[in-house]
């Protein structure tokens, strides 16, 4: 017969694992709780697996112990416990309390002696107790009916002992543990032991005679002349070392053994705190664990009244509706084409409406069209762009878009993994909802949306759409809150409509001419290929780390760098440490940025093009930087090169569409310097930009201490790198690796550059607080930046927070102003019914394929909306080119 089990979990170990095991973690109002949550996943997963009948959290008390009194040194090398820790015990008890999981803590006894007293009392009771914790010291305790559970790596790897497991570990018997801390002592705990043994001549002795107390009663017994002197040095040192490791099993205790019996959590109260501790994967636990429970009906599945629509007539019934509310919901769901629409309005259910038939699809759209395109209606939905284009592609223009549950969550929170319905559900609504990934799979083996049965295709979709609905005025309550309706109405809605323009008109690709240049990058590369084996002797795989690590660091004998688990390191980073030991390298080098030239840009924007126009059709991405900059992907056209001649030649293949077009390039000039000027108001900084003058020389004659006359290529150059790593929060080693010099030579431009921008210093300095204070920093539209990095204790990663609390202002005040001008130029081009096309956006420039009867219009636009798409207290400038390749355009 099994017994029954008492769960005995150490509070103070699993919190403190469980907190260095996690990457920071902050609620909205930066209460720390990466701790917590590890601490539960940990609980979660322990209840679940052994099922206790009784359970108990025990902590250490914040007041010295009888060890303090024995032994002043005790555990006096611990670091001190981090803030960020220290404020999540309270929190743990707290929500323990709400699981109704009692507690212990009692003056003058660690956690350990509680546990260990718990122990004694449950095997007494007959009761299986496991004790849970990642203190090895408590493998004293094991006998047959108690165990000890101990976390091994993360928080889910455990591993657990009884008395037979301990003896084959060890070689000798749990209660003997203490008698090998009295020898060996314990670092961690600061308990002194005999200087000089180990575990493994601890061990040695303690099976030889049993016992601290055996060894010392046969020190004659005992070979080896500086052990022996040892053992007899530190009599009284090693019997204190054994008391202090020896857990007490006596701890008065004042509670009944009943009172520790398993419960179940007050659920309102849990469901209260969960949210406020924004745990949303527990919240869904808890649904899922109690969907009977009437304290979790708030927790059950979004109550969705919809309808399957196959018939033309309900159409008109819903075209009626939206007419009447002035708003609708929708989204399309498509896979290779076409698949259905959910639509509804505030005041009717969701319909689903199936259009995998072509005929009866197209007669839908006809249908709604004047819904779609009428400006008085509202269009609201989740991430919209997507609709935008399918009805572009149908020759529909949606119009009037209000609300976007994507865009308005990126905002709320910029670093958040996921914006999917789903994720919002839990957040929101803490609603844990099944969507196609879900249902349909991932990779290799997903099904088709049409393999699932209509019922559940409309289930799944009208629910999604209904969530939207039902947070809409939830995430515009935090919108307003955080004062962004400007940035969310008058910005990041409006790009939606211009992305998905951008997106649908695509780059002109000059097909021959790539495969032209695959060829050319080719030949080079097979040309480099013979010059790396003439050079090494022989032939090899180029591509293949182990024999590229053979030729360089055997055959040739060039230093080792690095090495990995499988050989020799031949990364980047290790060959351009070698640069300069053998010729070979800068083959190397050359053969590898040919190569990514030809693989990345020539053969992946081959696989790209569409072949219906010949042209890219990249995917620009609002919801991905947490500095609110544009990316683009498939391909990522920002990345395109440009510091090499070969790498420049990628821009020659990017046309207009037709010879009655010309590409317009409008590149704002250095705009994160003149934002940086607003900023930080430096009368130094802004009189360079209000007098037009070179920024770069400026700063090279501030900083050198020369007549501008004077100044030196060298010397701008290096000013240049001064003006831009202080955008990016550089340190004088980033500053020194750049321009390589020596640190003290780039603190010394640092401190000049400084010492001539006082205001940009005290900037720097006052942002990195206002960040700790705040928790994020904003940008000149109220964008948010969160960085819990800033209250970290780790030095790397607080030094990251630092830098992007200094950048993020800069960089992402850059970005709100290129969206700004982007929606305005967009706007302007549309407002004059030119042919003309906003195509492409590159961090701070932007391309139009222009019409040659409209060129000079063009300009008047690129110019006038762009400097005057925000108002700093230094002027906006704009450099434009125009070309008949994007290369002609640089």
């Amino acid at each position: 017969m099994s017994l029954k089990r008492f769960m005995v979990i150490d509070g103070n170990s699993l919190l403190h694992r469980a907190f260095h095991a996690l990457p920071p973690l902050q609620t909205k109002d930066g209460i720390y709780t990466n701790g917590v949550y590890g601490f539960l996943t940990m609980l979660n997963k322990i209840i679940e697996e052994y099922s206790p009948e009784y359970i108990c959290v025990v902590f250490d008390k914040k007041v010295p112990t009888f060890r303090h009194k024995e032994y002043t040194e005790y555990k006096a090398n611990r670091a001190k416990t981090p803030d960020e820790l220290i404020m999540q015990f309270d929190i743990l008890k707290d929500v323990l309390k709400k699981l109704n999981i009692t507690t212990l803590e009692i003056d003058g006894f660690e956690a350990d002696d509680i546990a260990g007293t718990l122990a004694s009392i449950g095997e007494k009771e007959g009761l299986e107790t496991i004790l849970v914790t990642g203190d090895k010291d408590y493998l004293q305790l094991a006998t047959e009916n108690i165990k000890v559970l101990i976390t091994r790596k993360g928080i889910t790897n455990l591993e657990i002992y009884d008395e037979q497991t301990v003896k084959e570990k060890y070689g000798i018997n749990p209660n003997q543990l203490i008698d090998l801390k009295g020898l060996m002592g314990d670092k961690s705990d600061n308990i002194p032991g005999v200087p000089g043994i180990g575990e493994k001549t601890g061990i040695k002795l303690i099976k030889e005679f049993g016992s601290l107390e055996g060894i010392y009663e046969n020190l004659e017994s005992i070979s080896g002349k500086k052990l022996k002197e040892r053992l007899i040095e530190n009599r009284l040192q090693a019997f204190m070392s054994k008391k202090l490791a020896k857990i007490v099993t006596e701890v008065p205790i004042n509670v009944d053994l009943q009172e520790l019996r398993k419960r179940e959590p007050d659920y309102d109260e849990l469901i209260d705190l969960y949210r406020k501790l924004e745990f949303n994967s527990l919240l869904n636990k808890i649904r899922k664990n109690t969907e009977d429970n009437q304290a979790s009906d708030d927790l059950a599945d979004i109550d969705c009244n919809y309808e399957i629509v196959q018939d033309l007539g309900v159409i008109d019934s819903i075209i009626q509706s939206i007419n009447k509310n002035k708003s609708v919901y929708l989204k399309f769901i498509q896979e290779d084409k076409i698949i259905g629409l959910t639509i509804k309005t505030e005041t009717t259910k969701t319909y689903y409406i199936d259009l995998i038939e072509e005929d009866f699809k197209e007669k839908v759209l006809l249908k709604l069209k004047d819904i779609f395109e009428d400006e008085n209606i509202e269009k609201k939905g989740h991430h919209l762009k997507e609709d935008i284009l399918i009805l572009l592609k149908n020759r529909i223009h949606l119009k009037a878009i209000s609300f976007d549950s994507m865009i308005g969550q990126y905002i709320i929170n910029p670093s958040q993994n996921s914006y999917s319905i789903k994720e919002l559900a839990k957040e929101y609504l803490s609603v844990y909802i099944k969507d196609e990934d879900d249902i349909l799979g991932k990779g290799k083996n997903r099904k088709k949306i049409t393999d699932i049965p209509l019922e559940d295709r409309a289930k799944i979709f009208s629910v999604k759409l209904e969530i939207v609905s039902k947070i809409e005025n939830l995430v515009k309550e935090k919108i307003q809150k955080y004062n962004m309706n400007e940035l969310y109405y008058k910005v990041e809605l409006p790009l939606v409509e211009v992305l998905a323009f951008m997106e649908f008109e695509g780059f002109a690709v000059d097909i021959e001419k790539l495969k032209e240049l695959g060829e050319e990058f080719e030949s080079k590369m097979t040309e480099l290929t013979e010059e790396i084996y003439s050079i090494a002797g022989e032939k090899f795989n180029i591509n293949s780390t182990k024999q590229l690590g053979y030729i360089l660091f055997e055959k040739l004998e060039l230093p080792v760098i690095k090495k990995t688990k499988t050989g020799y390191s031949t990364n980047a980073e290790v060959l351009e440490k070698l640069k300069g030991e053998h010729p070979i390298i800068e083959k190397i080098l050359e053969y590898r940025r040919i190569m990514k030239l030809k693989t990345t840009y020539v053969d992946g924007l081959l696989s790209l093009v569409d072949k219906k126009d010949n042209k890219i059709h990249s995917t620009f991405n609002q919801t991905v930087t947490t500095t609110g900059r544009i990316s683009s992907t498939e391909p990522n056209l920002q990345n395109i090169p440009i510091k090499t001649d070969e790498g420049r030649k990628i821009r020659k293949v990017f046309i207009p569409s037709s010879e009655e077009y010309k590409l317009v390039d409008a590149d704002y000039s250095q705009i994160e310097l003149r934002v940086l000027a607003h900023i930080t108001d430096d009368p130094n900084l802004k009189e360079a930009f209000y007098n037009d003058e070179d920024i770069h020389t400026k700063t090279a004659s501030e900083v050198f201490n020369v007549p501008k006359s004077d100044v030196t290529p060298l010397m701008r150059s290096r000013a240049k790198a001064v003006n831009f790593g202080i955008i990016y929060g550089i340190s004088d080693y980033g500053l020194a690796r750049d321009l390589n010099i020596s640190r003290k030579e780039a603190k010394l431009y640092i401190e000049s550059y400084f010492a001539k921008y006082k205001k940009v210093k005290e900037y720097m300095d006052n942002i990195i607080k206002e960040g700790k204070e705040k928790g994020y920093v904003t940008t000149i539209m109220n964008r948010r930046r969160y960085l819990p990095e800033l209250k970290s204790r780790n030095f790397n990663i607080r030094s990251f927070g630092e830098r992007m609390a200094m950048n993020t202002p800069i960089q992402g005040s850059a970005a709100d102003i290129i969206k700004i001008a982007m929606v305005n130029v967009f706007n302007e081009l549309k407002k004059r019914k030119l042919k003309s096309k906003l195509i492409l956006q590159v961090h701070d420039e932007l391309i139009i394929e222009a019409h040659k009867d409209e060129l000079d219009q063009v300009k008047q636009i690129l110019k006038s909306q762009m400097e005057n798409a925000f108002k700093l207290s230094v002027p906006l400038k704009v450099d434009m080119k125009i070309g008949d390749s994007w290369y002609e355009t640089k």
